[in-house]
């Protein structure tokens, strides 16, 4: 397809006729089709080479040159249009800006000119170079950077952000730390996380090579008690459960049947301990305090108030399926008042878990803890209840120390002032585990060794269900609280096999 005319006569494209540049009278063609050049003989009447300089002056202003002022250009009709605002190449009011005839990121700009404006992306200036700015328009600046300002002139928000009112500031406050009125804050002594205890999973486990060792030691005439210590005290207590599974496995007999017809005592009392599991050693414990004429009630306070929320609750439903009654029932039907109240809360394994310290609660604790007691004539025994059986352990820590702040007395000794018997010592013991579970812990141990008889049943208790948790920390508070390690004690309170045991599950002495 082809337009009138062309292509001229003589070729493509026609040389323009006389010596000048725009053509002569007879150029461009006459009659030529409408390619949007209908006004360039109108510009082209009105060139004048003065207009020139005004240009170029005009671009420099534009890109951050002199700001030339608006005098220069003319205002006769078909003149230069007004200089917009912001200056030519800003966009049209609120389309974003394209780099345009900017360099792209990190692109240099022609040689001569200024540097141009930052835009997010764009290469810093050089050292100590602000960036530049269009003609009437405020200092910019680069992302992040605070709106500059000339002398004596107020802030500038960022574009497009209303101006901030002056408000008076407030007081400097952190609001992660609560409101606390003593001058000191209380310390909390930090939960002590991993494994802290003396046993654990041996390497390179075998368990049909420990069930052979086991076997061997067991058959024929006599016991190699020593082979067994030494198999089942380097074992944890999982890699216990699959020493029992195949030993079944390989010889068709039940491991904990043929241990209890070869060992006695004691000895026999402390390994069938270690190859029960947690949950299933704490019930046999807590049926064992509640059977009979009298009650271990130190053995359940130490169970119930020492043992996790899930721990707690495996024990209930365990507890349920092997007696067909639950842990509450039982509780119910050997114990009374109070103190059987406080068993209660703390069977239910629903304390608060957390770690957070609330400071503003912990000054209403210890005033109702002091209100309940203290100030008044006889005790709210319900208030302490409440308290120490749903508190988080790192709140009840925040809570004793404030109590010793605020009241000047030990929160044991109010304890002790307010309520008696079973009670007294459920409460007691419920404060001492809270406050440092390994202590509590040192001094049942202390007791259960000190004086004429030992108490056994709480002595393998204590080593069979901490030696997997925390015995270190215990053997630590013992060394600190008495002076002695808990090793000499158990070697001077105990013998034989017995001996044997539970020193290999202490695990060295301090």
């Amino acid at each position: 397809m082809s337009y009138p005319g062309y292509p001229p006569a003589g070729g493509y494209p026609p040389a323009a006729p006389g010596s000048n540049p725009w053509g002569g009278s007879g150029y461009p063609p006459t009659n030529p089709p409408p390619i949007g050049l209908e006004n360039v003989a109108n510009y082209a009447n009105q060139f004048n080479p003065d207009y020139m300089s005004g240009m170029a002056s005009n671009l420099s202003g534009t890109f951050g040159g002199a700001n030339v002022p608006q005098s220069i250009y003319p205002s006769a009709p078909g003149g230069y249009p007004p200089l917009p605002p912001g200056g030519f190449g800003q966009p049209p009011s609120g389309q974003q800006a394209s780099y345009g005839m900017y360099p792209q990121p990190g692109g240099n700009q022609p040689a001569g000119m200024p540097a141009y404006p930052g835009y997010p992306g764009s290469p810093m200036p050089p050292p100590g170079q602000q960036p530049m700015t269009y003609p009437g328009q405020q200092p910019m600046t680069y992302p992040g950077q605070q709106p500059m300002t000339y002398p004596g002139q107020q802030p500038m928000p960022p574009p497009g952000q209303q101006p901030m009112p002056s408000y008076p500031s407030g007081p400097a406050v952190n609001p992660s730390m609560p409101s606390y009125s003593g001058s000191v804050m209380p310390t909390i002594t930090p939960g002590t996380s991993g494994n802290r205890g003396t046993i654990t999973d041996a390497p390179g486990f075998d368990p049909l090579r420990d069930a052979e060792v086991l076997r061997k030691a067991m058959k024929g005439f006599g016991t190699d008690e020593q082979a067994i210590i030494d198999c089942l005290g380097s074992r944890s207590n999982k890699q216990r459960q699959q020493i029992i599974l195949s030993f079944k496995t390989a010889y068709g007999k039940d491991l904990i049947k043929d241990l209890k017809s070869e060992l006695s005592g004691n000895f026999e009392k402390t390994i069938l301990a270690m190859l029960k599991t947690p949950v299933v050693y704490d019930i046999s414990e807590i049926k064992e305090a509640i059977k009979g004429a009298g009650t271990d009630e130190a053995c359940l306070i130490e169970i119930m108030s020492s043992r996790s929320n899930e721990h707690i609750r495996e024990i209930s439903r365990t507890y349920k399926t092997e007696f067909k009654k639950t842990l509450e029932e039982a509780i119910r039907s050997d114990t009374s008042g109070h103190f059987q109240r406080l068993l209660i809360s703390l069977s239910q394994g629903n304390r608060d878990e957390s770690t957070n310290v609330d400071m503003s609660l912990v000054q209403r604790d210890v005033q109702e803890l002091y209100a309940a007691g203290e100030s008044r004539l006889g005790t709210d025994e319900s208030k302490f209840n409440a308290i120490l059986c749903t508190r988080s352990r790192t709140h009840l820590r925040a809570v004793f120390s404030e109590y010793q702040r605020m009241c000047n007395r030990d929160i044991e000794k109010s304890i002790a002032r307010e309520m008696s018997g079973d009670l007294e010592s459920g409460m007691v013991a419920v404060v001492k585990c809270m406050k440092n579970t390994p202590a509590f812990f040192a001094e049942r141990l202390h007791k259960a060794m000190k004086g004429a008889g030992t108490k056994d049943r709480t002595l393998i208790r204590i080593m069979v269900s901490r030696s997997e948790v925390d015995l270190l920390d215990i053997r630590a508070e013992y060394k600190r609280m008495y002076g002695k390690s808990v090793y000499a004690d158990i070697t001077g309170d105990t013998s034989g096999d017995y001996r044997k045991i539970l020193l290999k599950l202490c695990g060295g002495n301090d």
